[in-house]
């Protein structure tokens, strides 16, 4: 099995210079937790719910509020991380596997790897229904 054969394709991107109030409504509008980012169509990184969880402190008073809100308005360049692992449509499926567990991450952008643009991502999720199916 290839990877296009489980990968969701056509995923939701975002533009490295969005902000991250803008990455926190699109992964919770969608219901998603890995968010490839791009600039100028080529992948760039990656920003996940966990990274944005991390960024969220308690809120015990007005000027932790007010830091808060402001790292809301930061670009998603700031956190996402930049040393993402990819995957080729026509990849093995099991090396993809493989890649993940070694990792520990819970999926990859499937990139072009002529023009480095983001083709779909390789969830976890999209593994256990491909294997179910």
């Amino acid at each position: 099995m290839l990877v296009r054969d489980a990968m969701s394709s056509n995923p939701i991107v975002i533009d490295a210079d969005a902000s991250l109030g803008e990455a926190f409504d699109i992964l919770q509008a969608n219901s998603i937790r890995h968010l490839p980012v791009v600039k100028g169509g080529a992948l760039v990184g990656m920003v996940s719910d966990r990274d944005l969880r991390s960024l969220m402190p308690r809120i015990a008073d007005a000027k932790t509020l007010e830091r808060l809100m402001a790292r809301y308005d930061s670009p998603v360049s700031s956190v996402m991380a930049t040393d993402v692992e990819t995957v080729h449509a026509e990849q093995d499926l099991n090396e993809s596997i493989d890649v993940m567990l070694e990792m520990k991450v819970g999926a990859l952008p499937v990139i072009d790897p002529s023009t480095n643009e983001v083709e779909g991502i390789l969830s976890y999720i999209d593994i256990l229904r491909a294997l179910r199916d």
